[in-house]
């Protein structure tokens, strides 16, 4: 297999085995211990050495791994990149039980801008992570995957639906609770379901999602595409994850993958709160070396872009529309919504010279809102020198997305030439 093939079977297999933020921290856990990195207990003091390799796990749905360069890094700065563990999904609610004609379904909220329609007649599954109390007599935490087909939400037919082709509307509230089984003369109490499938007495709370069963898997006719749930933004985890590992230990390097951008990044684990920060300080040592380290760093914020889909080109702008397999995305806007300059823009722009990959340039219609990233958020908390960029993906926040095959390679090597360069 070529190298290109090799990363996209990485990427396939860690994609299967993270249908949440939990466990695609444990993936990239797993991944950086078997390297060598160690890690950091933050409630415990830190002694760091040159060369060292290290990652730090808060309440386990993100992850920041760093490599302490040969040089203080007062005089060479961060090369750091961003991505998020969370996409949006369906979340069971606290008390999820429903007995309707029959059926047992659960009660679900929509986490984040779901695209709902593709949520219907798909096989589903459910993972995430339970807290129970502990032989210890303090509360414990458990992930759990069901890694089975459990649930489905059904389409109505279309004879008690005539409009559903031309103007079909989801209530999130009515039409989205799941099949999960016939119901029986006992009431369900999904707890004791939860608790039987994680083989603890009693689930006293939990974070569970829906996903979709269906694996990731190379499509195309020529094997273009990679199609697959969570690929916003598993994808740039991924490709961070790959860059640091293959890191030559020169400089000081970062990957933070944050929990909650889906839903505005404001929570203790997300990209507006105090995590990356708390561990830059650390490392520095006091407020000064932090500063002079900030003002020679710079942050690549990746997070996938919309690339230009043939059968909606007029949602795009004509001279700004990425495409697929066209290499990755520098994503621009003037309001802000991203964090680029032409400063960053043209360092990434010589990173990707430096590494052999073409580039393209990604601006949103006038008449349209554009997204945002963690990008911003992390250039107003540090106020360091930040760029946006992305793979091109169609189908965003759909329950299955689609990218290129070759695009995920081409970005890693420009990350890993950043992770080299003194910029």
């Amino acid at each position: 297999m070529s190298d290109q093939q090799l990363f996209n079977a990485g990427l396939i297999q860690f994609l299967d085995s993270s249908p949440t933020p939990y466990h695609a921290v444990a993936s990239m856990k797993e991944a950086l211990s078997y390297a060598g990195f160690i890690e950091l207990d933050e409630g415990e003091a830190w002694s760091l050495s040159a060369g060292g390799k290290y990652y730090v796990i808060r309440h386990g749905s993100s992850i920041a791994a760093f490599t302490v360069g040969s040089q203080p890094v007062t005089e060479q700065g961060w090369r750091m990149v961003g991505a998020h563990t969370d996409s949006p999904c369906l979340k069971v609610k606290p008390q999820p039980e429903l007995n309707r004609q029959g059926y047992v379904q659960l009660g679900v909220e929509v986490y984040g801008g779901a695209l709902l329609n593709p949520w219907f007649d798909r096989d589903l599954s459910m993972a995430g992570r339970v807290n129970y109390l502990g032989e210890n007599g303090k509360v414990s935490s458990k992930l759990i995957d069901f890694d089975r087909p459990l649930a489905v939400i059904p389409s109505l037919a279309i004879h008690l639906d005539r409009d559903a082709n031309t103007n079909r509307s989801v209530n999130a509230q009515n039409h989205l609770p799941p099949l999960l089984m016939m119901a029986e003369e006992q009431d369900f109490d999904f707890r004791e379901f939860l608790a039987k499938e994680a083989g603890v007495d009693d689930v006293l709370d939990y974070d569970i999602s829906l996903y979709n069963k269906q694996g990731a898997g190379v499509v195309g006719a020529k094997s273009e595409f990679i199609s697959s749930a969570r690929l916003d933004n598993l994808l740039s985890c991924y490709i961070g994850l790959q860059a640091i590992l293959h890191g030559d230990g020169s400089q000081h390097t970062l990957l933070i993958c944050n929990d909650h951008e889906e839903v505005g990044s404001a929570s203790a684990v997300g990209a507006q709160g105090p995590m990356l920060r708390s561990i830059l300080s650390r490392i520095a040592g006091d407020s000064e070396s932090l500063d002079r380290a900030l003002s020679r760093s710079m942050m690549i914020s990746a997070d996938n872009a919309h690339a230009v889909h043939p059968n909606f080109a007029d949602k795009h702008d004509g001279n700004h529309g990425p495409v697929i397999n066209g290499g990755p995305a520098i994503k621009l806007n003037s309001n802000q919504r991203y964090a680029t300059t032409s400063e960053t823009s043209a360092i990434f722009k010589q990173l990707c010279a430096e590494a052999g990959v073409k580039y393209q340039s990604f601006v949103m219609r006038s008449d349209m809102a554009c997204g945002s990233t963690i990008g911003p958020i992390t250039a107003t908390e540090l106020g360091v020198k930040t760029i946006d960029v992305g793979i091109p993906t169609f189908a965003m926040h759909s329950i299955r997305e689609l990218a290129g095959s070759e695009d995920g390679y081409r970005l890693n090597k420009v990350l890993a030439s950043f992770y080299r360069s003194t910029i």
